[in-house]
């Protein structure tokens, strides 16, 4: 198992440049960039600035006597420094190059608009992503695997194709709609003003209680934790129903009901350990879509100020250097992630041996 490791170890620095190098290429090719902005804005300013020269009137001139210099643009100079100033100045291959020598140093750069180093914005937003993301997983685990083993158990029940239906809803609406008619119904909408719009804690939380800050906490992340639970259980629901029930139906247990056992004995003392490594399997892929892809959008609609808010910021702004921090990031917790449920697999099942394969 030690060999096995130590390759996909290896084979997460090929898999994180390829990704990188994917997303380098793609977003120099996107239009709008930084520099594209700034020079935007400057250009924005000064035609604001000569629209306001000449509501004073014809005869006023700058202090050169040369008239309102806005009106002849940006020189080419200027244009070159505002390169130098993002970094764009220094060609493609080798801004690429910089770029990996940082990352191998977990050095992200300086964001362009933050003022701020990206590896300190990433530790100042992580743990508000990590802990969304904790309590939301937490939750949808203990709701749906003691539903799925429920609905395996009584396959084919009312109880059944009642919770069925309710699955269903949870899984074709999306998550962020989920948001978006909690926010309506019980923050401050057309309805209950019950839960707060937006933010982690309250502005007075330093000055509460430790019991007050508890539940002010829980009470601001009521509803970010009821979308997320909504929109992300069904899925892991079905998947441990339809392993339990494919457990269930094999050999092994027909034997075991025949020696006497009960179905408690049955089911957590042969069917829970087979039927629970499907599930093990889907754990980084769980978490990641709960991290990074559902909360992404659980924290833009609720303003929480975490790694996803942070993400679509920086995309809306251009802000590559914190663009390419958390791609990086996320990039790596999912290949680790995915090596740790190949460790779980063999420690829960020691008959799996991905070395021998």
């Amino acid at each position: 198992m030690g060999r096995y490791i130590l390759k996909r170890i290896l084979l997460i620095i090929p898999t994180l440049f390829l990704i990188l190098l994917t997303n380098f290429i793609l977003v120099q090719a996107a239009p709008g960039g930084p520099v594209e902005q700034q020079i935007a804005q400057i250009e924005q300013a000064q035609l604001k600035g000569e629209a306001a020269s000449a509501s004073m009137g014809p005869g006023v001139m700058s202090e050169s006597g040369s008239g309102y210099r806005g009106s002849r643009g940006l020189t080419d100079e200027m244009v070159e420094a505002i390169k130098a100033q993002y970094g764009f100045d220094k060609p493609a291959p080798e801004r690429f190059w910089l770029m990996l020598k940082s990352y191998a140093q977990l050095d992200f750069g300086e964001s362009f608009f933050k003022g701020k180093p990206v590896t300190e914005l990433i530790v100042e937003k992580l743990p508000v992503s990590i802990s969304l993301g904790l309590w939301s997983t937490l939750l949808i685990y203990l709701i749906a695997i003691p539903l799925g083993i429920f609905k395996a158990m009584h396959h084919g029940s009312g109880v059944d194709r009642l919770t069925a239906m309710m699955l269903a809803v949870g899984h074709a609406v999306p998550v962020f709609v989920f948001g978006v008619i909690l926010l309506v119904l019980f923050a401050g909408g057309s309805y209950w003003q019950i839960f707060p719009l937006q933010g982690l804690v309250s502005e007075n939380f330093e000055q509460l209680s430790t019991l007050g800050k508890i539940k002010d906490y829980f009470w601001h992340l009521a509803l970010p934790l009821l979308a997320s639970t909504i929109g992300g259980f069904a899925g892991l629901t079905y998947l441990t129903k339809f392993s339990f029930m494919e457990e269930l139906s094999k050999q092994y247990v027909l034997t075991a009901r025949a020696k006497g056992l009960t179905n408690n004995q049955v089911l957590y003392g042969h069917v829970f350990r087979n039927a629970m490594l499907i599930i093990i399997a889907g754990v980084p892929a769980a978490i990641v879509s709960i991290f990074f892809t559902g909360n992404f959008l659980i924290e833009i609609i609720f303003k929480l100020d975490g790694l996803g808010l942070l993400g679509f910021e920086a995309i809306v702004q251009r802000d590559y250097p914190v663009i390419f921090g958390t791609l990086f990031i996320f990039t790596l917790v999912g290949l680790l992630l995915q090596l740790i449920s190949d460790i779980s697999y063999h420690l829960i099942d020691p008959r799996i041996d991905f070395e021998g394969r």
